[in-house]
């Protein structure tokens, strides 16, 4: 099955070093999220981890977030499921790819990875064989 993973991206604080941290665990979030769905044998795809990096696209230039977002709906435009990962809340732009979903209609479904989804990640990025080059 393959599945849209909605969850945060950019952090929301108005302090930059604060918003920074927030991206920083955002991420993290993301890729316990794909864990999860590939844990449940689905093929997951999220293009908030696949776009906004360096030398590809810069999420804080407007241009290059369009680019981002509409290149992401075209990817998943036929996909099965859209989940939206919840703990960390609901942002905006979860809030438009659930409305694009729908619109398609496609089954939207919420997941939780639980209060601990934060050091069973660090466990496993540890022990990673690719540990570092992906910080």
């Amino acid at each position: 099955m393959r599945v849209v993973i909605e969850s945060p991206f950019m952090g929301t604080s108005e302090d930059e070093e604060t918003r920074s941290k927030e991206t920083r665990r955002n991420i993290k979030y993301a890729r316990a999220c794909y864990h999860d769905s590939l844990r449940r044998e689905e093929a997951p795809y999220g293009s908030h981890l696949n776009f906004p990096q360096p030398g590809v696209l810069d999420d804080n230039v407007p241009e290059d977030r369009k680019r981002g977002i509409d290149a992401g709906l075209e990817i998943t435009r036929d996909f099965d499921l859209t989940a939206v990962y919840t703990d960390l809340g609901i942002s905006k732009g979860m809030t438009y790819g659930i409305e694009r979903a729908k619109t398609l209609g496609r089954l939207v479904e919420e997941r939780q990875l639980g209060e601990n989804w934060e050091d069973e990640y660090e466990k496993r990025a540890k022990t990673h064989s690719h540990n570092g080059l992906f910080a």
